[in-house]
């Protein structure tokens, strides 16, 4: 779902989901986030040692791909200059691997919603959202899930 402009904390309404584009994990990603991260673990970049773990081949890091994710949820659109602060994550779990090759996209779904008060009389309210990270074609395989909290701005 694209939008044009971002969702005000009125108009996301409980059980309502936005599903984002998709995107393939590449190798260069998986190098660029070992470096930036400086996490080398051998099972994301040494061939012949991840042959030996379960997976059988390189994984691409848990947080590379809850990176993109979040990345993918911004593409949407549904936050565009509405969003105030990425205020939080509850209970993630990672359930499957994402491999080189693997597409991933979002299903957010919108499960809370509540007021604040925030200094300078800025109308906000935080929106829960239960992210679920999934790879393939539709309906996808579950890879990650928990809940993404976000401060938004209320309509004027």
């Amino acid at each position: 779902m694209n939008l044009r402009q971002g969702l005000y904390y009125e108009e996301f309404t409980l059980d309502r989901v936005i599903r984002t584009q998709g995107r393939t994990i590449t190798q260069a990603d998986i190098v660029n986030f070992a470096g930036f991260t400086g996490d080398y673990s051998e099972i994301h970049v040494n061939e012949e040692y991840s042959q030996t773990t379960p997976f059988g081949k390189p994984i691409a890091h848990g947080m590379l791909s809850l990176s993109v994710a979040t990345g993918l949820a911004i593409l949407t659109g549904a936050l565009d200059q509405t969003i105030i602060a990425f205020s939080g994550i509850d209970a993630w779990e990672f359930k499957r691997p994402v491999f080189i090759g693997d597409t991933i996209y979002v299903e957010m779904k919108v499960i809370e919603r509540v007021e604040k008060k925030l200094k300078g009389g800025l109308r906000a309210g935080e929106i829960s959202i239960e992210a679920s990270v999934l790879k393939g074609p539709l309906p996808g395989k579950l890879c990650q899930k928990g809940i993404w909290k976000f401060l938004v701005k209320m309509k004027e």
